[in-house]
């Protein structure tokens, strides 16, 4: 058996956020957004607007010193949009320097709650590209810590993004 059959090939967590699915998936669905609510710290940048369709892809300038695996630093990928239902599922996969790519999957579910939003945040490596599967330690990248940390920045996000928002006056709710 290999390091990579011994490990679980899909990461979940979830989280209450009181917020509409729509608010919620402003957020997901911009490139900014993704910086914002990082908590990995490698996302330093984004480029490109707000995907809309499957296929839809943006830039992001990553930094890998804050997990202090790899030596890279200042490198660029592709977000690549592979699941997109507004208001209720976003997943991309990343294209970058590593050729042939990965092929793991990013995501998040939207589920309305009473209270608002049910948010499921999923790393998926199930398709690594075989050629990759000897390199299995370093699977997750990301910690299921990090997914749950950037679950809490992304309520503080939402939250923020709302508050800026005028109201009918023209004033920013408070």
């Amino acid at each position: 058996m290999t390091d990579l059959e011994d490990k679980p090939m899909r990461v979940e967590v979830s989280r209450l956020i009181a917020a509409t699915p729509h608010e919620v998936f402003a957020v997901l669905r911009d490139p900014r957004g993704h910086v914002d609510i990082d908590a990995s710290g490698m996302l330093m940048d984004a480029t490109g607007e707000p995907v809309g369709a499957v296929g839809d892809r943006f830039t992001v300038h990553m930094d890998r010193r804050a997990l202090g695996d790899l030596p890279w630093q200042d490198y660029d990928v592709e977000v690549v949009i592979t699941v997109f239902v507004p208001d209720h599922e976003i997943a991309w996969t990343i294209e970058g320097r590593l050729k042939p790519p990965l092929r793991h999957i990013y995501g998040y579910r939207l589920e309305p709650a009473d209270t608002g939003v049910l948010v499921t945040s999923y790393y998926d490596w199930s398709e690594l590209d075989p050629s990759w599967q000897s390199a299995s330690g370093s699977f997750p990248v990301v910690p299921e810590s990090a997914l749950k940390a950037t679950l809490g920045i992304l309520d503080r996000t939402v939250r923020r993004r709302r508050a800026a928002q005028p109201d009918a006056a023209g004033q920013a709710s408070s």
